[in-house]
């Protein structure tokens, strides 16, 4: 699962992420709460999964978006998802 993780740049997952929401890349900090802190509502959360899936050959649940609410919590999800 290193593998996966040093693969997983936390960096470009912020850039990717900062785009799908059409936010500044420096508002997305690794803890900024993506409801709290970046407005991001249900259909907005539900097009970051869709779009990370593609991106990333993954497949998240649904109930899994409840639980990615920050970049770091969306970087750990993938990681584990890759490293299986």
């Amino acid at each position: 699962m290193a593998d996966a993780t040093a693969a997983l740049d936390m960096d470009e997952l912020r850039t990717f992420v900062a785009d799908v929401l059409d936010v500044d890349e420096e508002d997305v900090t690794d803890d900024a709460d993506f409801v709290k802190t970046l407005g991001v509502d249900s259909l907005m959360a539900l097009e970051v999964m869709v779009v990370l899936e593609k991106k990333y050959s993954v497949k998240l649940e649904e109930r899994e978006m409840k639980d990615i609410t920050t970049l770091r919590k969306v970087h750990d999800l993938l990681a584990s998802k890759m490293g299986k």
